[in-house]
């Protein structure tokens, strides 16, 4: 199956507990359908102090989140969206939004 999210997208969440928020993507689950995206969905999470100089405690981490749950963000639309994969004569592909047309 191929995720059409990426690395470094810039997303929106359409359900949950942080509906309505964006932010970046920092890492994708494939076999999981799952993503981590900046700031959204944090969770504490106890740490251990793995040497002298790093304190140990409770500290905030992004969790994963359903990749169900996240549109891709169209700048240009100012929202959340729906796109299609265009391919181009010299077989390069790009991310155009349904709504505005434009690449994303």
């Amino acid at each position: 199956m191929s995720l059409r999210i990426k690395k470094g997208d810039k997303v929106i969440v359409l359900a949950g507990k942080e509906k309505n928020k964006s932010g970046k993507v920092l890492k994708v689950f494939p076999a999981k359908n799952r993503a981590v995206v900046e700031g959204l969905n944090m969770v504490k999470k106890h740490m251990r102090r793995r040497s002298e100089t790093e304190q140990g405690g409770i500290k905030e981490v992004p969790a994963a989140i359903n990749m169900s749950n996240l549109a891709l963000f169209c700048s240009s639309c100012n929202k959340g969206v729906r796109f299609s994969v265009e391919t181009a004569k010299d077989k390069s592909k790009s991310r155009i939004c349904k709504k505005c047309q434009k690449p994303i």
